[in-house]
């Protein structure tokens, strides 16, 4: 049993890109995302990431985890010159397609993050990262010093992301474990086919992120929790006019999402 979860640790990032790959080619064809809306003019950042990053305008913006590069072609359309990398080949795939087809400027790498860390020498003034993009990496401190070398002096690194508490009451750890969690899942889009993928994610408290952050020399000017959600995407939500999305547990507002922000001052 230790071999073979050693095995999926050394070739987690096969098996998620595999996942990956998969979902991306259900995602561009779902309502979740609305590929045409996008193509039509909608941005899809939300109020979150708006209000913390604030004006971009010839920034040299770096997105990790872009996905197939919607929220990375938004801040392109508010003036940054955005790169996106993702481990998704097929993912970075659409999102050469869809800056093709928009006209837009960026630049689309497909890599595993830790690997674009090694390799990166460009400095950039933001680095940004959002949603559901912890979970698949299993080292915090490589990704934190991924993030502090990406910056330039005087840069800012911002992190939108589901709260770690609402993994807790689904049943997962909250805390970060040596091994991961192996599972047979489908994806979250209302369009998910029924196939499913094995995926392999880790926990990680928040306490874990933020003092991975501290450890890589960026100094924390801000953390935020919210009481909703964006995303209609976990079991138990209820809509909330002009917020989004909510949970309630014992009648009390569950904290779904929360933000960082972050600067390299050496």
């Amino acid at each position: 049993m230790g071999g073979q979860c050693q095995e999926v640790k050394m070739d987690y990032i096969n098996i998620n890109k595999q996942a990956w790959d998969k979902r991306t080619k259900v995602h561009v064809g779902s309502k979740f995302y609305d590929v045409q809306a996008f193509k039509d003019g909608s941005s899809s950042l939300n109020a979150i990431e708006l209000e913390q990053v604030g004006n971009v305008e010839g920034k040299k913006l770096l997105h990790l985890q872009c996905h197939f590069g919607q929220d990375t072609l938004s801040w392109a359309r508010q003036g940054a010159l955005v790169t996106g990398v993702d481990l998704s080949s097929e993912a970075i795939a659409q999102a050469n397609k869809l800056k093709s087809e928009l006209g837009l400027a960026a630049t689309f790498v497909a890599k595993d993050i830790y690997q674009f860390g090694h390799e990166n020498t460009e400095k950039f003034d933001i680095v940004f990262t959002s949603y559901g993009v912890l979970c698949w990496l299993p080292d915090l401190k490589l990704w934190a010093e991924t993030i502090a070398s990406s910056l330039a002096k005087g840069g800012e690194f911002y992190l939108v992301e589901f709260h770690t508490f609402n993994d807790l009451l689904c049943g997962y750890s909250y805390f970060s474990r040596a091994e991961p969690d192996v599972e047979e899942e489908g994806t979250y889009t209302e369009n998910c086919d029924g196939i499913k993928s094995k995926v392999v994610t880790w926990a990680h408290s928040l306490s874990e992120v933020i003092n991975s952050l501290i450890t890589a020399g960026l100094s924390i000017e801000h953390f935020k929790e919210y009481p909703y959600s964006p995303f209609n995407c976990f079991e138990g939500l209820e809509h909330v006019s002009e917020h989004g999305y909510q949970m309630l547990h014992k009648g009390q507002q569950v904290p779904l999402v929360y933000s960082i922000k972050a600067r390299k001052t050496a």
